[in-house]
């Protein structure tokens, strides 16, 4: 019977040649390297960090019995409605944690603006949504000057500032549809979606700086960088010399 084995097979993981055994065992080394530098890296924060809570969270507690009890005052009003949009102004939320905070947003907005001033800021959030639906591009004249109004009206009686960035989502996250009550999904849902994005795991890897940098963002965007490079070099280094000892030249 003729011999199925030819002396073209091959196995990165069980070579049959010199070159290829050593060849492979300089990929696992330098592979074991990236992933110690990557995941060592994370499993790190993970077991340093503590638990440590933005001030827009330590805001939110002292109000938030207050706001379900219904004795809320003014101030401690705006200090819900300025905590949800800390929160709505972070890059990724989900759907229904955006709900429950848009739906605690407008629902403080009317309380504090009063019954007739309130009425009139619902429609103004109704007239925008309506407006939102038919157009096509944001950079409409019509669009921006609606934004611009919506904000302006809302942003003073959350008390916040021109400058302050949070006013300016203000007119995309408030919903005329959940002015009228703070629904029992949202009481549940807004404690946990608070806690959720404003307490991050914190230890002096995400606290120290090094070269203007918090480290953690250094390390990762960075040095991680700089060691892919660096051990592309060492491996062309050790290949070369292993090719020099083994009096394998190129042709």
């Amino acid at each position: 019977m003729e011999s199925q084995e030819n002396g073209y097979h091959i196995s990165f993981f069980k070579p049959t040649t010199e070159i290829a055994r050593l060849n492979r065992n300089i990929i696992v080394f330098l592979v074991c390297i990236w992933t110690v530098a990557i995941f060592g890296f994370q499993i790190a924060l993970k077991v340093l960090g503590k638990p440590t809570p933005e001030p827009a969270y330590l805001e939110f507690e002292q109000v938030w019995e207050q706001l379900l009890d219904g004795n809320a005052t003014e101030v401690q009003m705006q200090v819900f409605a300025q905590a949800t949009l800390s929160v709505l102004g972070k890059n990724f939320i989900d759907t229904d944690s955006r709900k429950a905070l848009d739906n605690g947003l407008s629902r403080s907005l009317f309380l504090l603006a009063g019954p007739e001033e309130g009425a009139r800021i619902k429609e103004k959030v109704a007239e925008f949504e309506n407006l939102k639906s038919r157009i096509v591009n944001i950079t409409d004249p019509e669009y921006i000057k609606a934004d611009k109004e919506l904000e302006s009206l809302a942003a003073p009686i959350l008390g916040l500032s021109p400058k302050d960035v949070r006013s300016t989502l203000i007119s995309i996250e408030l919903s005329s549809s959940m002015m009228d009550e703070l629904t029992q999904d949202s009481r549940e849902a807004i404690p946990a979606a608070m806690s959720l994005y404003l307490i991050h795991p914190q230890s002096f890897l995400t606290d120290g700086r090094f070269l203007g940098f918090p480290f953690h963002y250094f390390y990762t965007s960075i040095f991680l960088l700089v060691l892919f490079v660096g051990l592309c070099w060492m491996y062309c280094i050790r290949t070369d010399r292993r090719d020099a000892r083994l009096g394998i030249k190129e042709v």
